[in-house]
């Protein structure tokens, strides 16, 4: 029965003041006694990340990675034990596991490639990145078949699992063009084109093409975007250039929260009124998420950066494609609850034992209200041809302009900016490694000046 907004809320606004090992020592306090899973190890590694511990983020992430292995291999070679999933249908879906929504599984990989830049790590930044679009391909298929096991389940017990018909539910929140305007949940258009460069920056520009066009697929009508195809070829094989690529990486708030809606109907029985108890998640309007107004570098005005990602709008495409199984289970679970409130109803012509039996039912029916909450809302990109060297990356957000030191070395280089409350912070990975082209992004993490 933890309230986990409660807990991230407090967490984030720490973060978002600068004081990142105060909150992960608060985020750590709410988690001393109870079990470390999924969720835990997503947070925690994006908390060391923006304290530029990316050896022992990328630690706490192959602890959750564990974790969505486990659930790729039970996708792949049993998936009837994840479709016919009918858990928590006692209490709650807070006591189900955290498997972790779609886009999180894929936005973990990518963000282990992230991190694998940051130490210098280029050969498994592939990894990484191969390894989401594979997630996806499992994902996809697994997805297919829930959409028929939904139906045929909802059948089975009667349902017709529709938000829509749950009067006083907020739908426009999930089911409104910009969220439908996606393909999916889980595909972004961030995690290819980061594919994309990374191919491109380790010398293969077939792979390369792929990764931009199934960006530009998913994100169509970025001119950035698209002018990354044009003379792939030639600046991959172009090892006499004395200019070096810089891609910039803007991230901006947090994902959001979801609160527990709650309907109470009535149903009528013969030995009284009994309450049948659903509660789904909604997702509650988040903070608007700071924007770049201006991205410069040695002055030279890159403009706005187009963002190319919304994980607000996947976490919200997301609900809406789960909404079937959820209402589904809510339903099952109501429909026991009221089972329970006639039989007391009917041993106990006091009423008070089904009284009691119904507000037992009410207060532990709460909707599943976790999530990724530490990853941004929004992720834009900017790309400019940079000599090696020194350089002033320049961020003007309208609330007020920072600046910070950039030194590249090499052919290719990257930088991430995140922006979380009132801190704007520059996260760069070292200089690659092995085969990799000479690249380097490397600067301090500043807060506002």
């Amino acid at each position: 029965m933890r309230s986990y907004d409660v807990e991230l809320t407090r967490t984030l606004d720490l973060a978002g003041h600068g004081a990142i090992d105060q909150a992960m020592a608060v985020y750590d306090g709410y988690n001393r006694r109870a079990r470390k899973d999924l969720l835990y190890y997503l947070e925690k590694g994006e908390l060391l990340r923006l304290a530029h511990r990316f050896a022992d983020s990328q630690t706490a992430w192959l602890m959750a990675e564990q974790r969505v292995q486990m659930w790729e291999d039970t996708a792949r070679a049993h998936p009837e034990r994840l479709l016919r999933d009918l858990g928590s249908i006692l209490v709650n879906d807070r006591l189900r596991p955290y498997e972790g929504a779609d886009f999180e599984k894929v936005m973990l990989s990518a963000r282990m490639a992230l991190n694998h830049l940051a130490l210098g790590e280029w050969d498994k930044a592939r990894v990484a990145v191969k390894r989401a679009h594979e997630r996806e391909a499992v994902i996809a298929s697994l997805r297919a078949r829930q959409v028929l096991e939904a139906e045929e389940q909802a059948r089975k017990h009667g349902a017709r699992p529709s938000f829509k018909e749950l009067d006083g539910y907020p739908v426009e929140t999930i089911d409104n063009p910009e969220v439908l305007a996606l393909k999916n949940s889980y595909q972004s258009a961030f995690s290819h084109y980061l594919a994309g460069f990374i191919y491109e920056a380790l010398g293969e520009p077939s792979l390369a093409a792929a990764g931009y066009r199934q960006a530009i697929e998913l994100r169509p009508g970025i001119a950035l975007l698209e002018r990354s195809l044009e003379g792939l070829d030639a600046r991959v094989l172009d090892h006499r250039s004395d200019l070096a690529e810089l891609l910039i990486v803007v991230e901006s708030g947090s994902a959001p929260a979801r609160d527990s809606a709650n309907f109470n109907l009535p149903v009528f029985t013969e030995y009284g009124v009994a309450l049948a108890p659903v509660s789904v998640p909604v997702i509650r309007p988040g903070d608007a998420a700071t924007s770049v107004r201006a991205l410069t570098v040695d002055g030279r005005d890159l403009g706005e950066p187009p963002v190319i990602t919304s994980i607000d709008l996947m976490s919200r495409r997301q609900l809406h494609d789960d909404m079937p199984w959820i209402l589904l289970r809510a339903f099952v679970r109501a429909t026991g609850k009221v089972a329970l409130q006639r039989q007391a109803l009917k041993r106990d012509d006091s009423g008070l034992a089904g009284a009691l039996v119904m507000i037992g039912a009410v207060l532990t029916e709460q909707a599943d209200e976790r999530g990724w909450r530490t990853l941004p809302a929004t992720i834009s990109v900017a790309r400019t041809s940079v000599t090696p060297g020194d350089h002033l990356l320049t961020v003007d957000t309208g609330a007020g302009r920072h600046e910070f030191p950039v030194n590249v070395q090499g052919r290719y280089a990257l930088a991430c900016i995140r922006m979380l409350g009132s801190q704007v912070y520059l996260v760069s990975p070292a200089a690659p490694s092995g085969r990799q082209p000479k690249a380097r992004a490397s600067a301090m993490g500043l807060g506002l000046r």
